[in-house]
């Protein structure tokens, strides 16, 4: 459904969308480019990072910055402070159409795969002009450069190398974590909080939540031994106690069929 917008004594009506391409089936890309953008949108939406925040984090979903203009389709990106429409069928809502939602993404992240994704070129300045904050080029391979973590920070319409990883304006931070997501060994890029704590995935969440349980129950289970050790502990001593006193009153029994009274021995 198009939505209009009124102005004082005009109505401005909404772009046709019509001719626009939002999904065109063609998109390949390598398992691992696949898994890390996966990775990269589960963690952050499982993270509740911005529980209090709306965002949208998407991959391979067309970003339109101009209704004229051809899509650019990131493999990641997020866009703080918007929320999806609840019709996603809605032709118009299929995509993120940056007049649409009023502001472009925060942070845009591509995976470089071979030499001709042109990342560093034409999408450059696409992000640029549209206004992203944030530039990410994760390139395992080095086709671009000596780096595998490229962090561009727009100032004054142009990108420049950040210093650090940490997207101040965003409220997060990346790093390059070597470790095992889906049973794949590499070294993936991993979000981070303003402390540098590894955001983890939903995965990762369940296997720590087992992990503390487990080593709850373990610490009931050694709390539990130790219990049954006093208690079996204390029945020694018990037992001991009650076999000096029987001890003593044979003694006493002895001392006073020989006709001593054992209260004044």
């Amino acid at each position: 459904m198009e939505v209009q917008t009124k102005i004082g004594e005009f109505v401005i009506e909404p772009p046709n969308v019509e001719h626009l391409i939002t999904e065109d089936d063609t998109p390949v890309d390598n398992i691992f480019s696949e898994k890390q953008q996966r990775f990269l949108v589960d963690t952050l939406i499982s993270s509740h990072l911005f529980a209090e925040r709306p965002f949208v984090v998407s991959s391979n979903v067309g970003i339109y910055y101009g209704i004229n203009k051809p899509a650019v389709v990131p493999h990641v990106f997020l866009s703080l402070d918007v929320s999806y429409p609840e019709d996603i069928w809605e032709k118009a809502h299929r995509v993120y159409m940056v007049w649409m939602l009023g502001k472009a993404p925060e942070v845009v992240i591509e995976v470089v795969s071979n030499t001709v994704g042109n990342e560093t070129g034409r999408k450059f300045d696409i992000y640029a002009k549209m206004g992203v904050l944030y530039y990410i080029v994760l390139d395992p391979l080095c086709f671009i450069n000596k780096h595998v973590l490229n962090v561009f920070e727009l100032k004054v319409g142009e990108y420049y190398r950040k210093e650090n990883n940490f997207l101040d304006k965003a409220g997060l931070g990346l790093t390059l974590w070597k470790g095992s997501y889906e049973s794949r060994n590499e070294e993936w890029l991993r979000w981070t909080d303003e402390k540098g704590n590894i955001l983890l995935s939903g995965v990762e969440k369940i296997a720590f939540t087992e992990q503390l349980l487990a080593k709850e129950l373990e610490n009931v289970m050694q709390e539990k031994q130790n219990v049954e050790h006093e208690r079996q502990k204390a029945e020694h001593e018990r037992q001991r106690a009650e076999q000096e006193r029987q001890r003593a009153e044979r003694l006493a029994e002895k001392l006073k069929a020989l006709g001593i009274n054992p209260d004044e021995v």
